[in-house]
Order: C-alpha cells, then structure tokens, then sequence
C-alpha cells in the first residue's frame, strides 16, 4: 500500500490495533476479528522469537483476504531489522524510540516511519528525520495536556498516542479533544483472556465501538 493511503487510512478511522501472537492462525483470527470491526490499519509488534515469521504470513494472507487492510511491523529499534521487514513487505513501521536510521531505511522504501516521541525536541528530531506522524508513548505517562499544549509552538504535527488509551467515550473524548491524530490500542482490545476464548466476536465489537466513538467525537466537534 502507498504511503499517503497508509497515513489516511491512519487517520480517517483513527484507532490503530496493535497485537502479537506467536500462533499464525490465532494471529489471523485477530486480525480478521479487527478488520470486520472496521480496522484498516494493522500494527503487528516485534515482541517474539517467531515475530517475522508469522509476520510474512499474514502479510500474505492480508494481501489475499483482507483488501484495503494496510499491515505495519512495531517494536523495531534498528535499521537492519527495519530493512529486513521493509524487505519482506511491510506498509509501514512504528518504532517505541526515535532512531533516525530506521527513518532512512524507511525514506528509501517509502513507507511511513512512526517513531515513539515523549518530548518537545524528539517531535522537532523526528520531524527534521522525515516523520510525518509521530507516536507519543507512553501516553498515559506523558498526558494528554502535553498534546494539547504543543498545539502552539507545533501546531501542524501528526500525534498518534498509544499507552493509557481506553476503549471508552472518557477516553477518546479526552485524546481526540486533545489534538490527536489517532490512537493506538492494544490489550484493551485484546485482552488475553478473550484471545485465549477465542471470543473473536468480542474484539470485533470492541474495535467497531471505538471506531465509532472516533466518529462521533468528531461529528460533534
């Protein structure tokens, strides 16, 4: 998928899913569960031995089955891990600190880079590096008054705020109102119980109520 249509899709539905799950089938249950919710952006993180692995398979399967789906790769903190999943194919990265040569990497493929921000200079850094959005984490760390209050001195930058999102109206009033770009989530969408149940129809619930309560919020602003 195109870079620019990766960032839209971002945007206009606003919640980014993000999940890991070392079983490739479990793994394309979630990711069909969020897709039917209305999830068109994927985030799958970085965070075991198999990661690749099944990564490749569901970028595979996603191209197949799940047309419109922009599927990115998180968790990635150096430049030759990020070439070897830009290599294998992915629409995007998502990185949880600012490494410049991970940027690069991803200039050179044309995909979008989303570093992990938590200060004024590191949105300015990763700006200057060629990000277009940045990750603020984590969020529930840093607050939503940070967002709000950088609206001034950097009114034009992209924030996606993932850590101390909830799935709830409290939540994404309290984000979006702040000046959000989108927002990540993903235990509270995947809670391990749940995936352990195989309650796929829950998570596809919970992932269209949050969408929608995106949309509502901004139909009312």
């Amino acid at each position: 998928m195109d870079k620019e249509t990766t960032l839209i899709l971002l945007n206009e539905v606003g919640v980014l899913p993000l999940f890991y799950h070392a079983d490739i089938e479990i793994a394309k249950e979630v990711i069909n569960a969020a897709y039917r919710g209305g999830a068109r952006a994927f985030e799958f993180t970085n965070r075991g031995d198999n990661a690749y692995n099944v990564f490749t398979e569901l970028l595979a399967y996603v191209k197949e089955s799940l047309p419109g789906l922009s599927l990115g790769i998180g968790t990635i903190y150096d430049a030759e891990t990020a070439q070897k999943f830009i290599d294998a194919g992915t629409d995007f990265i998502v990185t949880p600190c600012l490494n410049p040569a991970v940027g690069q990497a991803c200039a050179k493929a044309g995909i979008p880079w989303i570093p992990g921000i938590s200060t004024l200079t590191e949105i300015y850094n990763a700006q200057q590096a060629g990000a277009e959005v940045v990750k603020l984490f984590p969020g529930e760390v840093v607050g939503s008054a940070f967002v709000r209050a950088i609206r001034g001195p950097m009114p034009k930058v992209k924030i996606m705020v993932t850590g101390g999102v909830q799935p709830t109206k409290e939540s994404i009033n309290e984000w979006f109102g702040a000046g959000a770009y989108a927002v990540g989530l993903g235990s509270n969408l995947f809670p391990k119980d749940v995936v352990a149940e195989g309650n796929y129809p829950w998570i596809e619930q919970k992932v269209a109520e949050s969408i929608a309560l995106v949309k509502e919020f901004r139909a009312n602003s």
